[in-house]
């Protein structure tokens, strides 16, 4: 005599399995990575200047209203940048809305610089994205709800 408990899926397997398949989760896991990652990578170029000499993106009256150049203003943002990775990763509600500020300060410094409309464009859909971010993390955001085995 057979059991037909045996064939029957597990509840637990097959409701991971559906969460594993939820696209939301996998929005959420998309941006959470990416804005984990990028921010620490972009913030580390900010001290060797290998993607590019992010000097010229500051806004000269911004440099202008402080005791630094914009060389050394630039490894405060790559701090702040590392730390808003590290944010997201921990804390992605949070994360996300801090790492949305933070866009929002850029957004306005390259409005102000000549030339670099394009890249503030771009910006405000990270922006929008972060935000996104932080919205999904309500729902998938504590250790025990963001299962991905």
């Amino acid at each position: 005599m057979t059991s037909t408990l045996a064939t029957r899926p597990s509840p637990t397997r097959s409701s991971t399995r559906v969460v594993r398949n939820d696209p939301a989760l996998q929005a959420f896991w998309l941006l959470r990575v990416g804005f984990t990652v990028a921010p620490i990578l972009f913030g580390l170029d900010k001290f060797f200047h290998v993607l590019v000499n992010w000097d010229r993106y500051f806004a000269p009256f911004i440099v202008r209203q402080t005791p630094w150049t914009a060389h050394e203003l630039m490894y405060a943002v790559g701090v702040i940048e590392i730390v808003a990775g590290l944010v997201v990763a921990l804390r992605p509600r949070f994360g996300g809305y801090l790492v949305a500020a933070w866009l929002a300060g850029i957004i306005v410094n390259l409005v102000i610089v000549p030339g670099f409309y394009d890249v503030a464009l771009r910006d405000f859909g990270l922006l929008i994205a972060a935000i996104a971010l932080a919205r999904l993390a309500t729902a998938f955001g504590s250790p025990a709800r963001a299962v991905m085995s």
